[in-house]
């Protein structure tokens, strides 16, 4: 017993084995060497066409995919000053029922290119985000003193 069929279970097959019982069936078979030769050229050119061909599908694939991903993301133009909401992507983890995963204001501090920005909370602690996790924040624009919202049936 050999010490691959004692760690895996089987029979090891080596290439060269399985040629010359293939060259054996064949001349037994008294078939033509030569055809069978050129007809396993033939898939073999045959099954380079088709990982060619699967890899042009799977690069067609990836550019359609990435347009579409691309005209999901909305341009979004920030300045140095402006407030902003920050998301909090791990309250899905913590669900609560009527409690919005935007936190914040925060004051952008500084943008970096390829979409960073800093962003300073109100006890002056910076910190590094991803330009696509904030919006801007509207609630400085509202007089709320003067703005009143009827709640009952007319």
């Amino acid at each position: 017993m050999s010490p691959y069929k004692l760690v895996f279970g089987k029979a090891c097959h080596l290439p060269v084995e399985l040629e010359h019982k293939a060259y054996w069936a064949i001349k037994r078979l008294n078939l033509d060497l030569e055809a069978a030769g050129e007809k396993r050229l033939l898939q073999l050119n045959e099954l380079d066409e088709f990982r060619n061909q699967s890899y042009e599908n799977a690069k067609l694939y990836k550019e359609k995919t990435k347009q579409w991903h691309d005209r999901k993301i909305r341009p979004r133009n920030f300045e140095v000053g402006q407030q902003v909401l920050l998301f909090n992507s791990r309250q899905k983890l913590f669900p609560g029922k009527l409690k919005s995963r935007w936190s914040g204001p925060f004051l952008i501090t500084q943008i970096f290119p390829f979409g960073a920005v800093e962003l300073e909370d109100k006890s002056g602690r910076k910190f590094k985000v991803n330009g696509q996790r904030v919006k801007q924040y509207w609630g400085e624009q509202v007089d709320r003193m003067k703005t009143t919202t009827v709640l009952a049936d007319s």
